[in-house]
């Protein structure tokens, strides 16, 4: 699970590749080829925007290459490419009792703030149904 705002969501899911963490490397090493990734996006913005609480994509971890790229002479973050696939989004309110990570904890937002976490294949699977996820 990757937390990015909407906007930054769509921006990878243009173009192929997952950024989080503000650019670090750690979050994209710890996911291996084949993995699957959902972003979560609390806000269409980041910093800012309207309060969105959606699952906003998701997509498969293309290959093991992690790279840094520069988005100006002063931000050079690291990606890693996504075969993103077909999906809508999902708002989470509809799934806080239906997840594992939220079922029955009144801060469920907790784990949310880390930026990058692992889930279950459960709670992926019933997000990726939400979402109706094509994966084709």
């Amino acid at each position: 699970m990757g937390v990015v705002s909407a906007s930054h969501v769509q921006r990878g899911v243009q173009g192929g590749f997952a950024q989080m963490c503000h650019g670090k490397s750690a979050p994209l090493r710890r996911m291996q080829p084949g993995d699957w990734l959902v972003y979560y996006s609390p806000r269409t913005e980041m910093g800012g925007g309207e309060p969105l609480q959606a699952f906003t994509a998701i997509g498969r971890v293309a290959d093991d290459r992690v790279y840094e790229y520069a988005m100006s002479a002063t931000f050079v973050p690291f990606r890693r490419n996504i075969e993103y696939v077909p999906c809508r989004e999902a708002r989470i309110v509809d799934l806080l009792d239906r997840l594992s990570i939220t079922r029955g904890k009144r801060n469920w937002g907790y784990p949310f703030r880390t930026g990058h976490f692992e889930i279950d294949r459960e709670d992926f699977l019933t997000i990726a149904d939400a979402m109706h996820a094509d994966f084709g």
